[in-house]
């Protein structure tokens, strides 16, 4: 067993370095956004991944409206995502990466997690509310975390920001 422990480290630069944060636009998301980015500042050649899912059932309409509506999600999610890319940049220097994604927010997840080979843990913010974490912070600590290519973090809703600066 200690073998399996001590064995050589991989150099820095092969390592996995990124950090990925679920971004929406609920309280419990900018906690962990805030978690996330102050973590990835104190990550030797880490980074930060902003991902945002647009679920499809939004643009149930005709084809032409649809398609418009798509592109308006996509665009609102980007000016999203770029505005909290810049606010970050402020705060503690750091320059995330971008990714808005469509369908199903787990299933997109896990297919991007499974897609990148430089994901060091995925961010989830849980809900203010006691026992109801959210659907994703459900889904990513029940069965499907045994399948992860990495480890999940869980900022609480209820963490202020002072706290999260503590800790980081």
């Amino acid at each position: 067993m200690v073998e399996e422990i001590h064995g050589p480290i991989r150099p820095v630069a092969k390592r996995h370095r990124k950090l990925v944060v679920v971004v929406d636009d609920s309280p419990e998301s900018k906690v962990a956004i805030r978690f996330a980015a102050a973590r990835a500042v104190h990550i030797t050649g880490g980074g930060l991944i902003l991902f945002h899912c647009i679920r499809p059932g939004e643009f149930q309409h005709w084809m032409a409206v649809a398609d418009r509506m798509r592109e308006e999600a996509f665009e609102e999610a980007e000016e999203l995502l770029s505005g909290i890319a810049q606010q970050l940049n402020d705060y503690c220097g750091v320059e995330p990466d971008i990714v808005v994604s469509e369908g199903e927010p787990a299933d997109e997840m896990i297919k991007y997690l499974e897609s990148r080979d430089d994901i060091f843990g995925l961010v989830l913010g849980a809900g203010e509310e006691a026992g109801r974490p959210g659907p994703l912070v459900d889904y990513f600590t029940g069965a499907a975390v045994s399948g992860l290519p990495c480890p999940v973090f869980i900022v609480p809703g209820t963490m202020t920001y002072e706290q999260v600066d503590a800790m980081a």
